[in-house]
């Protein structure tokens, strides 16, 4: 449901270079996928595997991999990480319906906090304090420990804003994301910086300049969660495993219909060599998913990690991610981009009683996967990240919240330069006032991001191998940004990660 469907009033001043119209080709593809679908052989999403060629990027000689943590439906940052010095604190219970510290309504009692406070290195201006909902108990030690940070504020955006900006009619000098708040739209957004419809994301670009550091570049972009356009990339296409391993093709694995003579058939059927060209790359590649079928399923089989994973949906999506990269070197790979997910975010009704579950779920998965990098001995080589739809509203809606845009998120990993926030902390109000301290507000305590999601992913490449000179390439709002120059503080390095 896009509730507040605030559209590009001029789409043409930043047109969108990944929407394509379906080639015939690839109707083709699909119309042929279709056919063995009524056979009841149709083939996995493991069969999106193409040629990949060489990119010109760096070589890496050590290892590195980025995760990325989607948290599908919008998560609330208010009651993620709570504001906690008194001033803040008693703003946000008054706002979200408490009586007092004593919480009450959508607002979580003071006392409560007290045991997730987050304590980092450097205090923040103003006396601004956070604590982590008391469900996340297990990341807020990783941050007191120095092996997570918190990145406030950040969002979509196409260039930096401010609320005059936002609230003004010049959408070709400041143009808005793609349909903001709608679900489908803001994740897209997130992931690739177009709206939905939108055929590649940055995580698959960064793939694109890694494919010439891995030997089997099959593996460098892996979904554990199925297809996401955030790793679809101009030649790197997401490989996608389940939380059990690899995706076997049954029509050419096991037999059909319980014939031996029905399986050999299709197996000659869907690999041999054609004079038709489509037909042909059609059956290459799917000898080639055979072949990392039995090549992952072999790497697995000496990848054993005594680390106790939650059996949650992403305790066991990042557990897959952690064997994954236990057999890297069986995989032949330095260079990794992951996808893992989970939903239960969009919460406009029973926030108090779901949300706790499913930042619990969260924060056990995340900490138990650096835990299997630390027994891997590489949990500076390995960075997991959240991000989400959008953040909610600080007001409520009866029991919930609804769409907003700005939001909080995690950084975790030995090389994230933890126990620290990073950017700036929104003041706590729902008004649209001329107000300084409502700069950072839209209404409703929405909040208008002061980080971009640009520059949040550009911080991870550049620590990932990607050079100055091709972040651009990778992420195109990107030159948008920066220090100086009339454009504020937008760096393009937010200074999460070590070199």
């Amino acid at each position: 449901m896009n509730e507040f469907p605030f559209h590009n009033a001029c789409p043409d001043a930043y047109p969108d270079p990944d929407r394509k119209i379906a080639s015939p080709a690839r109707r083709a593809f699909l119309r042929r996928s279709s056919q063995l679908t009524l056979t009841g052989t149709a083939l996995p999403f493991a069969l999106n595997l193409a040629a990949m060629g060489e990119a010109a990027a760096f070589e890496a000689n050590d290892y590195k991999a980025l995760v990325c943590v989607f948290l599908n439906g919008g998560n609330d940052y208010a009651n993620t990480v709570v504001t906690y010095d008194d001033p803040s604190y008693n703003a946000y219970a008054t706002i979200r319906g408490g009586t007092g510290q004593a919480g009450g309504g959508c607002a979580l009692a003071k006392s409560a906090l007290a045991p997730t406070l987050l304590n980092p290195t450097a205090p923040l201006p103003d006396g601004r304090q956070y604590a982590l909902n008391p469900a996340m108990g297990a990341l807020a030690l990783l941050f007191n420990s120095g092996k997570a940070a918190v990145q406030l504020n950040v969002g979509p955006l196409v260039v930096p804003l401010t609320r005059a900006q936002f609230e003004g009619a010049d959408r070709h000098s400041y143009p808005l994301p793609a349909r903001l708040m709608s679900h489908s739209d803001q994740q897209s957004v997130w992931m690739s910086s177009g709206g939905e419809g939108t055929t590649v994301g940055w995580g698959g670009r960064i793939g694109d300049l890694a494919l010439a550091s891995n030997g089997s570049s099959v593996f460098t972009c892996i979904s554990a969660t199925g297809n996401a356009v955030f790793l679809s990339g101009q030649q790197a296409i997401p490989y996608q495993v389940s939380t059990g391993g690899a995706v076997a093709l049954n029509a050419v694995k096991s037999n059909v219909y319980g014939s031996t003579a029905i399986r050999t058939a299709m197996s000659t059927l869907l690999q041999e060599s054609s004079t038709h060209a489509l037909e042909n790359d059609y059956n290459r590649v799917t000898a080639r998913s055979v072949a990392s079928e039995a090549q992952v399923t072999s790497a697995l089989a000496g990848a054993t990690l005594s680390t106790a994973f939650p059996t949650t949906t992403l305790g066991s999506q990042l557990k897959i991610v952690a064997r994954m990269i236990a057999a890297r070197n069986s995989l032949n790979v330095r260079r990794q981009v992951f996808f893992v997910s989970m939903g239960g975010f969009d919460l406009h009704d029973n926030l108090m009683s779901q949300h706790p579950t499913v930042l619990a779920a969260l924060s056990d998965a995340m900490a138990a996967f650096h835990q299997a990098t630390v027994e891997m001995g590489i949990s500076s080589q390995v960075t997991a990240f959240t991000a989400s739809d959008f953040g909610r509203t600080l007001a409520v809606n009866g029991t919930g919240a609804d769409h907003g845009w700005g939001s909080h998120h995690f950084m975790v990993g030995g090389a994230v330069k933890g126990q620290a926030f990073y950017g700036t902390a929104p003041p706590v109000s729902i008004g649209n006032t001329t107000a300084t301290s409502d700069q950072w507000h839209i209404g409703q305590g929405r909040l208008l991001p002061s980080t971009s999601v640009d520059q949040y992913a550009a911080t991870l490449a550049r620590w990932f191998g990607v050079a100055d000179a091709e972040l651009d390439g990778i992420l195109p709002n990107l030159r948008n940004f920066g220090t100086g120059a009339g454009r504020g503080d937008y760096p393009r390095d937010l200074g999460f990660m070590r070199t």
